[in-house]
């Protein structure tokens, strides 16, 4: 029996354990409190399945080591082809999409001669995470891996998925799983062992894939630094610091400390850094508690990470100008401007069309790899025979039920499933307002039994779950100077529920149970 019966005694000190070893790990959500006092703070337990969730292991093995390589450089084709991505991407979304228009347009400042001056690094980086779910066609076909979607910018879970397989991997250490065997059956035996349970490296993983392009971005060129670093920009009031300080927290500690730093969207960044006369980009530290190294000299920085700049709010004349500041800069970008964009659904959804992979991979296997994973898309515009099919499916109640409205913003929360959609769509104030979303069919996954625990309790149900695949990619001008799987997540939600987002609240991180 999967998952096993808790006894009463028995599930109250395993959910101990559990709260315990969460709250000794730093596996906690922020409370922001604005009325709280600086030196005053509170958290919540991420929320985590009890169990591990069965998945294939085969199919596990293909996501990482198969899939990941390949994903990574097709975008990384992508993101160097402008023309194309302004043609297929871009200019549909133009007169629709908000974000779309003011990205489009910090790129045409950068690139405008005699303005902007260009982007300042020829070198890109990208720290991806290709989400994927199983799907069940048909008893023939078996169980496939099928894209949710693919992640260019502030890929997040990466530490709390790290930290929750290392939980599970000691709880069965302990023999926990196998006491509740015990009680059940009376043989001793569990399908959960750490045979079955794989490690998961994913701040090491994250941390070296920074490492390595702050090494070849270089030492310190300008002599008003006193090194070279990497920057973190960050959202305020951030709730999600567990998922983003473990990683600066291992770049200080390797043999060779990378010094790393981090700065709030916005004013910070702009208050704290500036541009050399060479555009290096210089960075303040605070004069207590960081940069005692240098002094009070500027750091300069070698790569910036964005976990912020991901969402149109932030995108202010303040944010623009961040922005701008940053993609002018020498420093490697994490993504750059056009990585960025690649994570518009879209771009997804633009892939799937006749002779598109043929063009940017260079083997039928690899094509072959890439399309198995492919769900049906569609645009929503009103012009196309393919737009005006996908609104025919969308308005109608009898075949929206097997679809999901995306649009190009990331985080959670934003999707429209299934009854909901032709409802949606006719509430709007102007059918053109449609050609923003993307209709993505519904993948079928086969459900599991496990227990999960969040902030609303402790809850046994059938639930499905989620894999992602975290790959480190930099490239200049179409040359691959680094490609590899750096880590993976596995989030899981019941059935029943919609979206995935454990830090919205709809889902909890896991191990999968190989089998």
């Amino acid at each position: 029996m999967y998952p096993p019966a808790t006894p009463e005694m028995q599930g109250h000190h395993l959910i101990t354990q559990i709260l315990n070893y969460q709250l000794t790990h730093g596996m906690h959500l922020k409370h922001i409190n604005l009325a709280q006092p600086s030196h005053s703070t509170s958290s919540y337990p991420i929320s985590t399945s009890i169990f591990p969730t069965p998945f294939p292991r085969a199919l596990f093995h293909d996501a990482q080591h198969t899939l990941q390589p390949i994903y990574n450089e097709l975008y990384a084709r992508l993101s160097d082809n402008e023309p194309w991505l302004y043609e297929k991407v871009i200019r549909p979304l133009l007169p629709v999409d908000p974000f779309a228009r003011i990205l489009w347009e910090i790129h045409i400042r950068i690139t405008n001669e005699g303005e902007g001056g260009g982007y300042g690094s020829d070198v890109s980086m990208g720290l991806f995470r290709s989400d994927y779910m199983l799907h069940s066609e048909n008893a023939k076909h078996g169980l496939q891996l099928k894209q949710v979607e693919f992640n260019t910018i502030a890929c997040a879970g990466g530490c709390h998925a790290n930290k929750v397989v290392d939980m599970h991997r000691y709880l069965t250490r302990t023999g926990v799983y196998i006491s509740l065997s015990d009680a059940n059956e009376g043989k001793g035996e569990s399908p959960i062992t750490l045979s079955s349970l794989p490690t998961n490296g994913n701040i090491k993983g994250l941390a070296d894939s920074l490492a390595v392009a702050h090494g070849m971005y270089g030492p310190a060129r300008c002599s008003l630094a006193a090194e070279a670093g990497v920057l973190f920009i960050v959202q305020p009031n951030n709730f999600n610091v567990a998922d983003e300080l473990p990683i600066e927290y291992a770049l200080w500690n390797r043999d060779i400390p990378v010094p790393t730093y981090r700065v709030e969207w916005g004013d910070d960044v702009l208050e704290r850094t500036c541009l050399s006369n060479t555009r290096e980009l210089l960075f303040y530290p605070h004069l207590q508690g960081e940069g005692s190294r240098g002094k009070g000299q500027p750091v300069e920085i070698s790569v910036v990470y964005f976990r912020a700049g991901l969402e149109v709010h932030e995108y202010d004349a303040t944010g623009i100008e961040c922005r701008v500041r940053l993609e002018q800069s020498r420093a490697i970008k994490c993504p750059s401007l056009l990585g960025h964009i690649l994570t518009f659904k879209k771009v997804q959804q633009v892939l799937m069309g006749p002779g598109v992979l043929e063009r940017f991979l260079d083997t039928e296997e690899k094509v072959s790899v890439i399309r198995d994973t492919f769900v049906s898309m569609y645009p929503m515009d009103g012009d196309s025979e393919e737009g005006r099919y996908a609104r025919r499916l969308a308005t109608n109640p009898d075949t929206a039920w097997k679809y999901i409205l995306k649009p190009s913003l990331e985080g959670g929360g934003h999707n429209i499933y299934g009854e909901d959609i032709p409802g949606f769509l006719l509430g709007m104030s102007s059918e053109s307002e449609w050609g923003r979303y993307v209709l993505m069919e519904r993948i079928r996954s086969p459900v599991v039994g496990n227990v999960l625990m969040s902030r609303e309790g402790v809850e046994e149900s059938d639930v499905i779950s989620e894999v992602g695949v975290f790959g480190l990619c930099i490239w200049k001008k179409g040359e691959i100077l680094r490609n590899e799987t750096v880590g993976w997540s596995l989030k899981t939600k019941f059935a029943d529920v919609d979206e995935m987002s454990v830090v919205k609240g709809f889902g909890c991180f896991d191990t999968p149970l190989l089998v």
